[in-house]
Parts: structure tokens; C-alpha cells; sequence
């Protein structure tokens, strides 16, 4: 497998990440970057640690958890989604969480890379991929995007004050509902 084909992979794989990331700039726009760096860290790492794990996971539970990944990626991002919907209809001043913490980023993190696991178990499938620097790629790319994509959030809900929160969490819900609908139909 080419260095062109893993880094498209890399940036497929990392488009969840980005946009939790943006949400998360909408949110939370007091955010510097040691915050956004350490965003696109959590999210890059697991990002790479999933295609791994994956791939010596190989085709051992490749059917187990083929049936339950989308589940998983639906009910967190759908959790954290409609709170923060919720949060953002009952107090319109100020619906963000309080504190950005560790346990909600973690939650994020795992979240928007289950499917990264999946194709970990594809590429133990193949014979001609070095799974380290495809790892690191994938890892790398969703550091860089999700990192990115912290800012970018935090310009635009300086826009859209009291609806960052709401647009976020609608966000965070399509993206569940989209990876659930492409594993059951597609």
C-alpha cells in the first residue's frame, strides 16, 4: 500500500475527529493552543492505536466487533450530542460544560475511532502494508486536522455564540447516526 493511499485513509479515518474538534472549539472558545494541541493528541493517538490494535485483533474478532461498532460510535456520540443539545435549550446564555475535562475528551477520542479499528483488522488482511508507518500516518493526519480544526471551530462559534453549543451537539449526533447507517446498509 502507497504513502498517498494510507495518508488518504488518514484523512477519511480523522474527518469525525475533526469535526468533534471543531465542536469543541465552538464550545469551549477560551481555548489556546496547549488546549488544542493536546485535543489533536488525544484524538491522533487513538486515531493510531485503533488500526493497530485492530490489526493484531486480525480476523480473531473481526466479526464480533464488525456487529457492534456502530452501536458503540451511536450511543457515545449520541450521549454526548444530546446533552449538549439539551444543555444548549435549557440555558441559552451559557449551555457549554464548565470545564473541558479529560474523561470528555477520552470519551471523543474513543468514540470517533472506532472505525479506525475496523480497518485495522482490513489491513492485517493485506500483505503488503508496514502496519507501523501506516499508524503513524493515520496518527499524524488526525493530530494535524483535528488540531486545526480546534481553531477553526473556535472562529466560528465566536460567531454563533449561544448556538455553538447546539450546532455542536447536532454535529456530534449526525456523525453517530452516520456511522451507524454505514455499517447496517452500506
Amino acid at each position: 500500500m502507497s504513502f498517498i493511499e494510507i495518508l488518504l485513509i488518514g484523512i477519511g479515518l480523522s474527518m469525525d475527529a475533526v469535526c468533534v474538534s471543531m465542536s469543541n472549539g465552538m464550545c469551549f472558545r477560551d481555548t489556546k493552543l496547549k488546549r488544542a494541541l493536546i485535543i489533536g493528541l488525544a484524538f491522533g493517538v487513538f486515531q493510531g492505536l485503533m488500526p493497530l490494535i485492530g490489526f493484531f485483533a486480525g480476523s480473531i474478532f473481526a466479526r464480533q466487533i464488525a456487529i457492534i461498532d456502530h452501536w458503540i460510535a451511536l450511543v457515545l456520540l449520541a450521549f454526548i450530542g444530546i446533552k449538549m443539545i439539551i444543555d444548549a435549550i435549557k440555558n441559552e446564555e451559557d449551555s457549554c460544560p464548565a470545564k473541558f475535562t479529560a474523561k470528555l475528551l477520552f470519551v471523543q477520542a474513543i468514540a470517533t475511532s472506532i472505525d479506525a479499528l475496523a480497518v485495522g483488522v482490513s489491513f492485517a488482511a493485506l500483505r503488503d502494508i508496514n502496519i507501523l508507518v501506516a499508524v503513524c500516518i493515520i496518527a499524524i493526519t488526525t493530530f494535524i486536522l483535528s488540531t486545526m480544526a480546534v481553531f477553526i471551530g473556535k472562529k466560528i462559534g465566536t460567531k454563533l455564540n449561544s448556538k455553538a453549543e447546539l450546532f455542536g451537539g447536532t454535529i456530534l449526533v449526525l456523525i453517530g447516526l452516520k456511522i451507524f447507517i454505514e455499517h447496517m446498509w452500506f
